[in-house]
Parts: C-alpha cells; sequence; structure tokens
C-alpha cells in the first residue's frame, strides 16, 4: 500500500543528471516530497494507491532554475496587496508552465520577493522556491534610465548608494532581512553626456565583503567593459548579462573570470528582444547578438559555470524558447543546456545536497518533458508537467 504523500512518475525516459545516461524507460518515487527511488521501470515498484504521473514516453528531468528574473511586473510586484489565487496564476503562467521550480529574483521592490516566498511556504500561493537579492545597489546619481521612477510603491532612487559604509550597512541589513545574495550595478545605463556610469570600486567591494562573510554571491549588471572589470575587481560571483558594449571577449579576460570562479547569466533573448522592440536593423541586431554569443561560447569552453537566465519580469517575455534556441547557436549542446537549467544553479548557490539532480533523498523538483531535448534543444521548453516538493504544480493541456 501506498504511504502518505507516494506519488510515482512512469513511462518516462529518465535523465537524472547532465552527464547522467538516460534511462530508457524509467520511474521515479517520491514519498513526503523526496525522491525515494529513480530506476528503470522493471526495478522500481510503485506501491498501490501511489498517485500516479504518466509521462507517455516523455523526457524526465530535475526541476529548472531560471537565475535572473524580476518580481516587478503587476501583479508580482506588490505581493502583500493581490489575492493568492491570483499570484499564483501568473507564477504559473510564467514559471511554472515553463518549468522553473526555482527562480532568483535580482532586483525588485524591497521586501516584496521575501514576503511572496512567505505566502508560497504558507500555502497561500501556489509558485516555485523563490531566491532574491531585494533591492539592488546603483551609483550615486545612477537610477537606469530604463527602470521607472516607481515601482511597486518604491522610489527607485533609494537604490542609489554614495559610500561604501553606507552600501556596507545596507547590505548587511538586506541579508539580515532574508536576501539570499546581492545585486550591484558595475555599470548603470544613466544616457546623456555620461551614457554609462561606473559603480565605485570601493563600494562594490564593500556589498561584496558583506555578502561573502554570509556565504551569499554577488550579482554585477556590467554593462560594458568597466563594469565586468568591477565585477572582477570587486571578486564578485555572478555577471547577470554578457555586454555586448564590451565587444568579443578574448581568451586572457575569460580565463581571468574563470579562475575567479565567476558565473555567467548569458540573458542572450534580452538584446534581441529590446533591440528589435526599439527598430534596430536586423544587419545591428545580428552583430550585437553574434557578440553575445561569441561571449558565452568562450566562457563555458573555457569550463565557466553558465546559468540559466532570461530576465523576464524586466522584458515581458517568459517563453524560453529564443533563449535555448540562440543558447545551441552559441555552442552549448543540450547537455550544457541541461547544466545551466539545473545542475550548475543549484551547486554555485549551494544547493546542490537539495536540487539540480534526479537522486535518492533528494528534492522532488521535477520537470515532464513531452520530447527529447538530445533531439532539439526547443523541447526543454515544452512542458507536460512540473512538480515541486513533488506536488503537481503545472499540468498542460493534453494535446495528441
Amino acid at each position: 500500500m501506498a504511504s502518505a504523500g507516494e506519488l510515482a512518475v512512469v513511462n518516462a525516459r529518465i535523465v537524472a543528471a547532465p552527464d547522467a545516461e538516460p534511462i530508457a524507460r524509467g520511474t521515479v518515487l517520491v514519498r513526503d516530497g523526496r525522491i525515494a527511488a529513480v530506476g528503470d521501470a522493471a526495478e522500481v515498484a510503485v506501491p498501490e494507491g501511489a498517485e500516479v504521473v504518466d509521462a507517455r514516453g516523455g523526457t524526465v528531468v530535475a526541476g529548472f532554475w531560471n537565475s535572473h528574473v524580476h518580481l516587478m511586473a503587476p501583479p508580482l510586484d506588490r505581493a502583500s496587496a493581490h489575492a493568492g489565487d491570483v499570484l499564483s496564476e501568473r507564477l504559473s503562467s510564467a514559471y511554472l508552465r515553463w518549468g522553473f521550480t526555482t527562480i532568483f529574483d535580482i532586483a525588485s521592490p524591497p521586501g516584496n520577493a521575501i514576503a511572496l516566498r512567505r505566502r508560497i511556504a504558507a500555502g497561500e500561493v501556489d509558485g516555485p522556491q523563490i531566491l532574491t537579492v531585494d533591492m539592488p545597489f546603483f551609483p550615486k546619481d545612477g537610477k537606469p534610465v530604463y527602470v521607472p521612477d516607481e515601482l511597486g510603491g518604491w522610489t527607485t532612487r533609494l537604490a542609489e548608494v554614495t559610500t561604501p559604509a553606507e552600501a556596507s550597512a545596507r547590505a548587511q541589513r538586506q541579508l539580515e532581512e532574508g536576501a539570499d545574495g546581492l545585486k550591484l550595478f558595475g555599470g548603470a545605463i544613466v544616457g546623456g553626456e555620461v551614457g554609462v556610469l561606473p559603480m565605485d570600486l570601493d563600494i562594490a567591494r564593500a556589498v561584496v565583503e558583506v555578502a561573502h562573510a554570509a556565504g551569499k554571491r554577488v550579482f554585477v549588471h556590467p554593462t560594458n567593459a568597466e563594469g565586468i572589470a568591477v565585477a572582477i575587481d570587486s571578486d564578485a560571483d555572478v555577471l547577470a548579462h554578457t555586454a555586448p558594449q564590451a565587444g568579443p571577449w578574448p581568451e586572457a579576460l575569460v580565463r581571468r573570470m574563470v579562475d575567479a570562479d565567476m558565473a555567467l547569466v548569458p540573458t542572450l533573448s534580452l538584446f534581441e528582444i529590446e533591440m528589435r522592440k526599439e527598430g534596430v536593423p536586423e544587419a545591428i541586431v545580428a552583430r550585437e547578438v553574434g557578440i553575445t554569443k561569441q561571449q558565452v561560447a568562450a566562457f563555458a569552453k573555457a569550463g565557466g559555470a553558465v546559468l540559466f537566465g532570461t530576465d523576464a519580469g524586466y522584458v515581458d517575455a517568459y517563453d524560453t524558447h529564443v533563449e535555448l534556441r540562440l543558447m545551441h547557436e552559441a555552442g552549448l549542446d543540450w547537455r550544457r543546456i541541461l547544466d545551466s537549467l539545473t545542475a550548475a544553479p543549484a551547486a554555485y548557490f549551494g544547493h546542490a545536497q537539495r536540487k539540480g539532480r534526479i537522486a535518492e533523498g533528494l528534492d522532488a523538483d521535477l520537470v515532464v518533458l513531452r520530447g527529447d531535448p538530445a533531439d532539439d534543444v526547443a523541447e526543454f521548453a515544452d512542458v507536460r508537467y512540473t512538480l515541486r516538493g513533488g506536488q503537481v504544480v503545472y499540468r498542460a493541456v493534453t494535446r495528441d
């Protein structure tokens, strides 16, 4: 007989980890939110009475991470104000539907992501695991031109910092209040004669020092070569974007970043989407996106940690097809893309003992795909079921 909380995913092609050989016809048994067994269907018995999720020959992988989102578009910008079902619907269509069981919010109104996380934990809202940097750090007079003056009731200029002491105190406060990391703008696009305003290096170092003392990572919005230098010289951890303004990355620069254990979130689709929205000629779009793909290719070839992220919530584009295509065009095969979605972020952010793979004892965060991403990386976007903690949190409309 089934125990309370037992579920089995059956008739599945299982890819337990990016470097694992697929199990052609396997079963994943879940008990009380954790993976109890995984293996060939002939070896894993399904208890009588267990809930059954039929993969119908599809591929089962670990739950996906989106390592660059923003919880600042309505209704997610006011997590305490909206009804639970409103927030649940938006989180489902924006993230669960695409297989994301963990998202990293890397700048949103102060306290907002933490409030949303609490409501999910309390069962008021259905959604992914949320990690957050809370409020970002802008240079003095460095609110980016594309950031509105007000977001979710928050005056965005309050994110500016003027001294290392001020930055250090705020960094400490945000971490104490529940932030899982911090984010600074190494290069803020302010327009006018200045163009891109770099973060003061001493301020950047102050933020990084506080984060590292707490065992947390620091994201940097780079924009250009000077912003990348701020990230490297401050000992920050994650480039939140590629940086077409910096031009192609030479091997020596990439080596410095990889040797420093930095990670890269490409957000390739961001540049294509934004330039086309502004009516940039296609030849220029192709050139700039080509630069970002070269940066990803060089970073990946050097062994750097590539983390999947889309900048969803800043861009009103949640479909992952374009990002998957561009990453593949940059030379990442299906296994490396799977790594960027699962094992790499879980390890980089300190969750490898619970997430990122399908193995006994780990959280039952799973994605059931209709097809096989080994045949076409677009299959990573064709999600049949998403499970978080052993619960089905997204179920696609059945189609033949």
